[in-house]
């Protein structure tokens, strides 16, 4: 589904990514780890079409597609969803309505009909069951006023509702308690499937409790320099990363 091959990347004049692989197939589950300023957010932006970053280097394909060629729309339209690290406010701009327009835009790109409204009405409620998103939240606009929980879940239920064929979540699990925690990882378990994958970014092995990944992926200083199973998250959360980078040695 995504293979990415020696992929480079920089902001202005400094080079963040510095020679990431990675294959990702339908079905699995992928963890990214490593300490802060190591490239995770930053693979996440650049592979969702973040053009603050200039790729210089190396190869991206989705679905067989050379993922560089599209723009952030074209992206999103093939499938691909990003979960933010820190989800933005839209004032004046209700859910409800937010959504529906998404949806059908995303319907049509796959030439399906629009939702009659409901259809539309009956998805919403399905979906915002699965991370218990309250239904008052939904005639709002989108994430205003809303706590750090309610737009985590917000995130979630945007995913829900779009179906993608791989998501991309960006630290998830920033700031939340352990109750909202509990609620968002299991909704991203009940959404996944034999045909589409996700890309976990996070700090804390807690998250991986809920989400268990198929694969383990360690970045550092702008490169995958180990990965292994979901075993590999408990024994980092126990002893840190010394044991990993003290051998690293920069290229």
């Amino acid at each position: 589904m995504l293979k990415v091959e020696n992929l480079h990347a920089s902001i202005g004049d400094k080079q963040i990514l510095k020679g990431i692989n990675l294959t990702v197939k339908a079905g699995e589950v992928h963890a990214i780890m490593g300490p802060n300023g190591s490239g995770k957010s930053t693979l996440a932006s650049v592979l969702a079409g973040n053009e603050k970053f200039t790729v210089t280097e190396g190869s991206v394909e989705f679905e067989g597609e050379n993922l560089l060629e599209l723009n952030i729309e074209k992206r999103s339209r093939k499938g691909l969803f990003l979960g933010f690290q820190y989800p933005v406010e839209i004032p004046g701009v209700t859910m409800a309505n937010f959504m529906k327009l998404a949806v059908n835009e995303q319907r049509k790109s796959r030439g399906l009909e629009p939702l009659s409204a409901g259809e539309y009405l009956r998805m919403m409620k399905e979906k915002s069951a699965i991370v218990e998103l309250d239904s008052k939240l939904t005639a709002r606009a989108v994430n205003e006023g809303f706590s750090g929980g309610e737009k985590k879940k917000n995130e979630i239920f945007q995913m829900a509702m779009l179906e993608p064929k791989l998501a991309i979540l960006d630290e998830t699990d920033s700031g939340l308690d352990i109750d909202a925690l509990r609620i968002v990882a299991t909704g991203v378990t009940r959404l996944k499937t034999s045909e589409n994958a996700t890309v976990v970014i996070t700090h804390y092995q807690r998250l991986l409790d809920y989400i268990v990944p198929d694969y383990v992926h360690v970045l550092y200083k702008g490169r995958i320099i180990y990965t292994g199973d979901k075993s590999l998250a408990l024994k980092l959360e126990k002893e840190g990363y010394d044991w990993l980078i003290n051998d690293y040695k920069e290229e």
